[in-house]
């Protein structure tokens, strides 16, 4: 009964605020910019580079949060994309909401939740409490991408609000099951930022 009453309801509001930041806040610039922002080729190559300085130059604790980072964005891109989506079946409002701007391809894939928010805003918690000098700037770079999918039409905004409370509990959860690891066994953290490289050409050239 309360479900039937409620859901119409908040259905209703993410219309609404869909077509506020879809249309209303059209202009050319983010018409321009969006859809390279959303896009993941803009992204791939500055994620690789920034992923393989962390784990080669941030030592073993650089290496451990890329190794367990990977596999944080496993868990979450998969519960999202392969479980949730095909569990609710949302259709993008590109496919049923007429009068909304689609600035690139709609997607066949469900709509709930967004993958790009549960993906950027898990890595941004995650990524954030390991290096907190850029937390926010990870937070505010989730929050942008996931502005991007609303803006140019596949996604509502209750896909991004369910996207960033998923990412995140995922991160929390896994951030939970890494520290009685990490505390247990302290050296896989401990070396400095490139003595296991050192360590390793060293022993290299003595063989």
């Amino acid at each position: 009964m309360i479900c039937s009453v409620v859901a119409p309801f908040f259905v209703s509001w993410d219309i609404t605020l869909l077509r506020f930041f879809n249309t209303t806040l059209a202009n050319p610039l983010f018409d321009a910019v969006m859809p390279v922002i959303t896009s993941i080729d803009f992204w791939r190559i500055p994620i690789i580079l920034a992923l393989a300085g962390i784990a080669i130059f941030g030592g073993r604790y650089g290496l451990t949060t890329v190794l367990v980072g990977i596999v944080l964005l496993t868990i979450a891109d998969q519960l999202s994309s392969s479980v949730l989506k095909d569990l609710f079946g949302r259709l993008r409002p590109c496919h049923e909401i007429e009068g909304i701007r689609v600035l690139t391809g709609c997607g066949n894939s469900k709509a709930f939740p967004s993958s790009h928010a549960v993906n950027t805003m898990a890595a941004a918690i995650f990524f954030g409490a390991r290096y907190r000098k850029i937390r926010w700037e990870l937070i505010g770079l989730s929050v942008l991408i996931s502005y991007s999918r609303v803006y140019i039409g596949i996604h509502y905004p209750g896909d991004i609000l369910a996207g960033w409370l998923l990412g995140g509990g995922v991160a929390f959860g896994v951030l939970a099951a890494y520290r009685p690891l990490a505390d247990k066994w302290p050296q896989i953290e401990n070396t400095k930022k490139t003595e296991w490289i050192l360590r390793l050409l060293r022993r290299k050239k003595h063989e």
